[in-house]
């Protein structure tokens, strides 16, 4: 159970008194005639295939107050597609999946990519910016829950507290982010945010001084958490990393867009777990090597874009600086463990916040050496306003997928607009 303690500059809804899952779901019930909602759900194909996603769908089709599901499919061929199409065609919702990888949509890319207004690279943050234009052409909701395909804890109560606070139509909230305990089988999981993102905060506040900002991140108490809400007017200006930096990008868009009021981070869930990244010690361009290097970036990005001068003996102040609060925060995280009878590995820990520290200086001499790297994806506001119909070939070549090659998927109504 939850404390009620408030921390930080954000607001923070805590889980209280565990309630009812089907108590939450009539009062979005009733919110939906006001603020319809929806969900965006970035997915690989070979997650279908997985046991996370098929459970998690088996816990969606129980949703009652969901208008609309977009679901983002990477590295599927055509007949992957078509297993898709049938996978998620039990879903009693609207719904659309988008074949990222269908000539179609790849045709569309190819438009944006010759005007320099396409993601350049492939990952999440790609998946996620295509469902969010999806979202805005299709303008079926004003509420929408996002949340990752791998959850084997899934339950869907965690979707029902995610989305409250953007529905509720008395809340002012634009953005949600999602929180939990990450805590699974015995261990505290959640190395990158324990080991890397708080304690570099923290070298941050030391090393730069404190600002709002570092006080910002750091009132998250997972930062890194996939799960996360927001009002419909949200994506029109929004710019997100195309890389690991994608949660850390969303919350310092957040920052730059909205006044703190309007921001809140809820307790979602009690357990969670889902697929865990290899440390990749020998290799910085997979697993938490490289997701720690992208989120490193990220942070000094956003920093530099606040008036923050950055050169080789900073960074080397920061990683002394960094090295030392992790590492503290290794014996504070053994502690907890032992008193909650949980298994925590000092060694691999510590080896963790080793790479992450040599990692920091990593991604401190690549923003050095390239000022003008652009990492973010443009605003679709921006995308708009150099291809006015934009979203309309996004939407009609969505549905001419669905069309072409979902004949035989059945299920759920069509999205709407189509």
């Amino acid at each position: 159970m939850g404390d009620f303690y408030q921390n930080g500059i954000i607001t923070t809804l805590h889980n209280l008194s565990q309630r009812p899952v089907e108590e939450l779901e009539r009062e979005l019930l009733a919110f939906s005639r006001q603020r319809r909602m929806g969900l965006i759900l970035p997915s690989l194909f070979s997650e279908l295939q997985g046991d996370a996603l098929p459970a998690i769908v088996d816990e969606l089709v129980k949703v009652p107050y969901l208008e609309e599901v977009v679901i983002g499919l990477d590295r599927a061929d055509q007949q992957q597609y078509r297993q898709a199409l049938a996978f998620f065609g039990r879903l009693p919702q609207a719904h659309r999946v988008l074949w990222h990888d269908g000539p179609r949509l790849q045709a569309l890319d190819r438009q944006l990519q010759e005007l320099d207004l396409a993601p350049r690279e492939l990952g999440k943050g790609r998946n996620v910016w295509y469902c969010m234009g999806y979202t805005l052409a299709s303008n079926s909701c004003e509420s929408v829950a996002l949340h990752d395909c791998d959850i084997v804890t899934y339950q869907r109560g965690l979707l029902a507290r995610l989305i409250y606070p953007v529905a509720h139509p008395r809340f002012n909230y634009e953005f949600c982010k999602g929180y939990y305990a990450r805590v699974a089988d015995g261990k505290i999981n959640g190395r990158v945010s324990r080991l890397l993102v708080t304690p570099l905060l923290r070298a941050l506040k030391k090393t730069l001084g404190a600002t709002e900002y570092l006080e910002y991140m750091d009132s998250f108490r997972y930062p890194l958490a996939g799960e996360f809400s927001f009002r419909r007017d949200v994506l029109n200006d929004i710019l997100i990393p195309s890389d690991w930096g994608l949660e850390i990008g969303v919350l310092s868009e957040m920052y730059r867009n909205y006044a703190n009021n309007r921001l809140c981070q809820a307790d979602i869930a009690d357990i969670y777990d889902h697929k865990h990244q290899q440390l990749s010690a020998d290799n910085d361009e997979g697993g938490l090597s490289k997701m720690s290097i992208d989120i490193a970036k990220a942070l000094f990005r956003k920093l530099a874009t606040r008036g923050i001068t950055f050169n080789t003996e900073t960074f080397r102040s920061l990683k002394a600086t960094y090295y030392r609060i992790a590492l503290d925060f290794v014996e504070t995280y053994h502690n907890d463990a032992l008193m909650n009878g949980l298994t925590l590995d000092i060694h691999s820990e510590e080896k963790a916040v080793e790479l992450f520290a040599e990692n920091i200086m990593k991604a401190g001499e690549a923003f050095l050496a390239r000022p003008m790297e652009r990492p973010f994806i443009p605003s679709w506001n921006r995308v708009i306003s150099a291809v006015p119909d934009i979203l309309e070939q996004l939407r009609e070549a969505v549905a001419a997928d669905h069309a072409e090659f979902g004949v035989s998927a059945g299920g759920g109504r069509a999205a709407a607009g189509q």
